[in-house]
């Protein structure tokens, strides 16, 4: 998650949101009724764009995008917890976690209340919880039991700014997280922090928590504002999403990728850039398939941008989702993985596709 830190930035993006679809792009999802009421849709779903038909192939003629919950402050954060069969996600003004079990799509709202303002989850592989609490500004897992374990609330640096996604490598249980301090901006999504400097905050980095030894270690800082994250399928390529145009002037819409080479980053480099026909929006979380494609949330640039954009492994755009919301995060969840879950601002949408997700979350 992310704020929109000057007036000229909003303004900016407001004339984006203003300029309407983008070219050649019909119908427009932002004209879609997703309530209760709306008239059956007419497949193939028309807001799944296949822009390269050779290598997405992941758009079913039978499956359309389909609005499961709303009535949200800003939802994010959504994780599959493969043996439960559910998908948790954050509201993080309303300081909550929500459920949605598969059998049923139902949704519970109070799944954890408070949560401290809980931005990215996931799980571990013991199937506990990890949330990125804003209001603790600290990595913490939840136990079977109920107790909770602070994994990190420092680095090498000193104290986080907020803590925002999170990913585990299974092969070691190592954690792996970003912390661009948008939850230390405003008591809305957290608790205003104040560095007593300039400079709004005190680092923005990707960090790694040690399997074994607990030890935090800044493993990149190359990113403005690095937030979404996520391994490749062999988990030797880590992506990560750069939002830092929303405060610094020099910083490129882009997504970044490093080789892992053990708790090492080595090599950082553009993977994708989230400029599509001459407008640029934001990345914010993302997910790896097992053809090695990454999904990316996108938005902040209006109707025909805002959704999920997923990129080929050498980088190019092969498809798009549109949804009538600035997308925050995405899951692949379902017992076979192929349900992709989308929380977009206010809601939360899922799409079936024709794809597997290289990691449950």
């Amino acid at each position: 998650m992310f704020q929109i830190a000057t007036p000229p930035r909003r303004a900016v993006l407001g004339g984006m949101l203003a300029s309407g679809l983008l070219a050649g792009a019909t119908p427009a999802a932002a004209q879609r009724d997703y309530g209760p009421g709306a008239p059956p849709l007419r497949y193939p779903d028309p807001d799944v764009l296949v822009l390269d038909p050779k290598r997405f192939r992941a758009k079913l003629g039978n499956a359309a995008i389909r609005r499961v919950h709303t009535g949200l402050g800003w939802a994010e954060g959504p994780a599959w917890h493969a043996t439960g069969r559910f998908l948790i996600w954050s509201d993080i003004p309303n300081d909550e976690c929500l459920r949605l079990t598969e059998e049923e799509l139902h949704v519970s709202r109070r799944f954890r209340s408070p949560s401290g303002f809980t931005n990215g989850n996931t799980f571990d592989r013991e199937g506990r919880q990890i949330s990125m609490r804003h209001l603790h500004r600290d990595v913490a897992r939840h136990e079977p039991d109920g107790r909770i374990t602070v994994l990190a609330a420092r680095g090498p640096d000193g104290a986080f700014n907020a803590p925002n996604d999170v990913v585990v490598h299974p092969g070691d249980g190592s954690i792996w997280f970003t912390d661009p301090g948008y939850g230390a901006l405003m008591d809305y999504e957290g608790q205003r922090h104040e560095t007593g400097s300039p400079r709004p905050f005190i680092k923005e980095a990707v960090y790694r928590i040690d399997g074994q030894s607990g030890a935090v270690t800044k493993v990149a800082d190359q990113p403005f504002k690095p937030n979404g994250l996520c391994f490749s399928p062999d988990y030797k390529i880590l992506y990560v999403a750069d939002t830092g145009s929303s405060h610094y002037a020099e910083a490129r819409n882009i997504i970044w990728a490093y080789d892992v080479e053990g708790a090492t980053l080595r090599n950082p480099r553009t993977f994708a850039d989230m400029t599509l026909d001459g407008k640029s929006g934001l990345a914010d979380g993302i997910r790896c398939d097992t053809e090695g494609n990454v999904w990316s949330s996108a938005g902040w640039v209006g109707e025909g941008y805002d959704g999920v954009h997923i990129f080929a492994p050498d980088g190019q755009r092969i498809g798009q989702i549109r949804l009538p919301e600035i997308c925050s995060n995405v899951c692949f969840g379902g017992t076979r993985r192929n349900i992709l879950f989308m929380t977009a601002s206010q809601s939360l949408y899922m799409l079936p596709v024709e794809a597997r997700g290289a990691h449950f979350c």
